[in-house]
């Protein structure tokens, strides 16, 4: 069953992150869905622009970490531990790699794999009880998805390494300050903004607007790729630590886990 829904009025698409339920917690099929959405816009010459949403009342609480990757017993080889593990930088250079201007609708929680998501759209309009961070480190490992240079693109350094390595959540009207947020507005106004960015950019002319785009995408992350190569290794040497092991297990046992370095 697919969690991702993509709907259409006119030149506008919606791309919707459906599962409510599970707070938008997003499995590999999520990613996967998510991924072929957002590669399908490309043979799309009808829509001028995209927003980013999704339902309930949270954006994404991050990965699911009930999904078999993070329970099972059964370690898969490293050579597909590492070509599954890059899932997530493919899925975010689907999203900056869309042609149309992208703007993002956040409300509540965007969290790791949900801030991640959100970092790699054009713009970000956030409700006023939205609160987004990187919580990866709270579980002993690192950020990835290639997540990390678009962060410090969007706040500078010091404000990158507050975000990234305290695994905080830091209200809209603090990232709006920071350069992350483009705009917060009242929960109720947030899917009548998005629109009204989206509308502003979908009247522009297509060829124009999307040459721009792609032109300042590539002129700031030019060297993103190159450095960020590692960032795969990375997950695969701190996930295979005590730390991460102690950090999902404390999850589960709702208690404060105990990290020794190991």
């Amino acid at each position: 069953m697919s969690f991702i829904r993509v709907d259409r009025d006119g030149a506008l698409a919606f791309v919707t992150l459906a599962r409510a339920e599970k707070r938008n917690a997003v499995t590999t099929e999520m990613m996967q869905d998510l991924d072929a959405a957002c590669r399908a816009f490309a043979a799309d010459e009808q829509t001028r622009a995209i927003i980013f949403r999704a339902e309930g009342k949270d954006f994404s609480v991050g990965a699911d970490l009930n999904q078999p990757r993070f329970q099972s017993a059964e370690t898969p080889s490293l050579l597909m531990r590492r070509r599954t593990t890059e899932l997530g930088a493919a899925l975010m250079r689907s999203i900056q790699e869309i042609h149309q201007p992208t703007i993002c609708a956040i409300q509540g929680v965007a969290t790791g794999a949900g801030a991640c998501i959100t970092s790699a759209c054009d713009f970000r309009i956030a409700a006023d009880n939205a609160r987004i961070g990187y919580g990866e480190v709270k579980l002993g490992i690192n950020l990835m998805w290639h997540a990390v240079p678009i962060c410090l693109h969007l706040v500078g350094p010091a404000r990158a390494k507050q975000m990234i390595m305290s695994g905080d959540l830091f209200d809209a009207a603090r990232l709006e300050r920071w350069g992350f947020i483009d705009e917060v507005v009242a929960l109720g106004d947030l899917e009548t903004t998005a629109r009204a960015w989206a509308d502003r950019y979908a009247r522009l002319p297509p060829i124009s607007v999307q040459m721009i785009k792609r032109s300042i995408n590539a002129l700031s992350g030019a060297l993103d790729r190159a450095i960020m190569h590692m960032d795969t290794d990375q997950w695969i040497l701190s996930a295979s630590s005590d730390d991460f092991k102690e950090a999902v297990a404390a999850f589960f046992e709702k208690r404060a886990p105990e990290f020794k370095g190991n």
